[in-house]
Parts: structure tokens; sequence; C-alpha cells
């Protein structure tokens, strides 16, 4: 029976889900937005990849993302990676050259400098959602226009419009202005593009060497005039991967698949059937010390099967793998 392997991508926005073989072929690939119920997502999810890869079996599942240990309690992952080791295996995977990683997601954004094949520097931006797909979003939306159209739009523009971009609120409030003086929408947004880029560039990419080839990931990517900001910025061609949207996940499922390689041991996921099953998510303080950790944890039929949060290991030690 074919040994199959599963990443799972959990974002502020959004939950990817990906299915490799034992070559690392992306098998199936699904974006799911998480509308605030991320679980509830993960098990949707799972229940359509179920659907899609039978008869299989799953030799290992990897989980990434700001929400990787609730996906790895839920699923019972044998690798739970952060999203900079995950999106790198990913890039390195399909392009093996790669020396930059250019990432942008629905609320945070990263560039991730590679030599071969290793992480060697990187930078994340979790703090500010300028030019983040949420922000796209937002825009695409007040000015009336499908985000789908957004970037396309962008590249029509006639004029070169300069536009705050260091900060949401001045971005917004210098469009505005914009709009007022009689500049087009393709403008605006062209101008928005590039203030973007620069702002990324300044804060992320300060003092870091952006070697080619240089490969984007991340929702954004999609936006035609972002990756052709980047290109001005850059002098280069940017490089859009085919799985783009889903790396991350692709990276966690990698991962796992090549710890399964290396220990060639028995997956702890916890089956298809079983995820329908209520998970209930607690958070409480704890008071033994000064810390004052707050301490998250999963329950699953009235029994605890995992817990975090606490710096001495006073609770999620107790909990059995």
């Amino acid at each position: 029976m074919a040994k199959l392997f599963v990443g799972v991508d959990v974002g502020s926005v959004s939950t990817n889900m990906v299915v490799i073989d034992e070559e690392g072929n992306p098998l199936a690939a699904h974006y799911y937005r998480n509308d605030g119920q991320p679980l509830q997502v993960i098990q949707e999810g799972m229940a359509v990849l179920a659907e899609s890869i039978k008869p299989a079996t799953i030799a290992g599942v990897g989980t990434t993302g700001s929400g990787r240990l609730l996906a790895g309690a839920v699923l019972g992952a044998d690798l739970v990676k952060n999203e900079i080791t995950a999106h790198a295996a990913a890039a390195v995977h399909f392009h093996p050259a790669v020396q930059t990683i250019l990432e942008i997601g629905g609320q945070d954004s990263k560039v991730i400098v590679i030599r071969n094949g290793v992480v060697t520097d990187f930078a994340m931006n979790t703090v500010c959602a300028a030019g983040t797909g949420s922000f796209l979003d937002h825009q695409a939306e007040r000015l009336k226009i499908p985000i789908e159209e957004f970037g396309e739009l962008a590249l029509t523009a006639e004029n070169k419009v300069r536009i705050a971009g260091r900060c949401t609120v001045f971005a917004e409030s210098d469009m505005i202005a914009k709009q007022q003086f009689g500049f087009s929408k393709a403008e605006i947004i062209n101008g928005l593009c590039e203030a973007l880029v620069r702002n990324y560039l300044n804060n992320l990419a300060r003092d870091k060497q952006l070697l080619e080839p240089i490969v984007f990931q991340g929702g954004v990517a999609a936006n035609k005039g972002i990756r052709a900001a980047f290109e001005r910025e850059l002098k280069t061609t940017i490089i859009i991967p085919q799985y783009y949207h889903v790396m991350g996940a692709v990276g966690a499922a990698l991962l796992a698949r090549k710890q399964w390689i290396r220990t060639g041991k028995d997956s702890q996921f916890r089956g298809f059937a079983d995820l329908n099953i209520k998970f209930i998510p607690k958070t409480f303080e704890c008071n033994f010390c000064s810390n004052r950790c707050e301490i998250i944890r999963v329950e699953q039929e009235q029994k605890v099967i995992a817990v975090w949060g606490d710096k001495c290991g006073r609770y999620s030690e107790s909990i059995s793998a």
C-alpha cells in the first residue's frame, strides 16, 4: 500500500493542507480560510483529504505555522516545525539552487536567506500587517476591486504615484488623499504595491544579501503587482513556485517524510476517524512562580492530550507523547 505524508500549516488567516508521496510529489493541496475556527477547519480539511487518498497509509504527519502546536496535538503529528524551517524545506525541494526566499502571508511576512541548501539568516515581521494578505484584501474591498484583479490592475498604471507604505494607517490615508487628487485606481494600486515592497525590503531585508535565485512564497505571491514591484526593486526575475500558496504545508510534509526515511518509525497519526471527536482548548494562568505563564491545554473526551506555554515544563512534561 502506498505510503503518504501529510503537511498542515495553520496560520492566523488560513489553514493549508498537503499530501505528498514517497518521492515528495504533492498529490493534493487545499487552502482554507480559518474564519476564527481553526480546529473545525482542520477536522473538515482532513475529512476532504481522507476521501482523496484512499487506499493509502499515512506514514508521517508534520505541522507548522502559528497554530502548529494545536494542530500537532489534534492530529497526533510526528513532527512540529516552525515556519522558517518548513518554508525553506519546500523551496529547496523544488528549487535546489534557491538563495533567497521572500514570503508574505495573511498576517505576517518573512525573508529567509539560504546558502548551499541551509538557512543561514532570516527575519520576520509579526507586528505590523502592512503589505500582508489581510491588508491587501482590505484595500481591495475598500476600492471595490476583486482581490484577484488587484495585481493585474496595478500593471496597467500609466503614471507613477508614491504612497506612504510604512504603516497601514498612513498608507490608507495617503491612498484616500491620492484619490482626491484625481489619480486612477490603477495608479494608486501600483503605488501601494511599490510602497509595500519598499517597506518589506527596508525593514526585513536590511543588511541582508538577497542573492539569486529568489523565490516568492505565500498567498501574496499571486499578486502580480507585488511581484512586478519586487522585480523592479531587486532588478531580477522572481520565481513563483507552483505551490506558492501552500509551501509551508509542503515543507512540513517533506520534513515528516525525511524523518520517516531516517527512523522508519510508524506514524503517531490519530487516524481520520478519531478526528471527528470533539477537541476542547482551554487556557489558564499558572501561579506557581513569578513567570505567571499562560498555559494552553487541549482536552479530548475529558482527557488532556496536549499542554504548552509552561516555561518550566510543570504541565507539559506530565503529558505522554
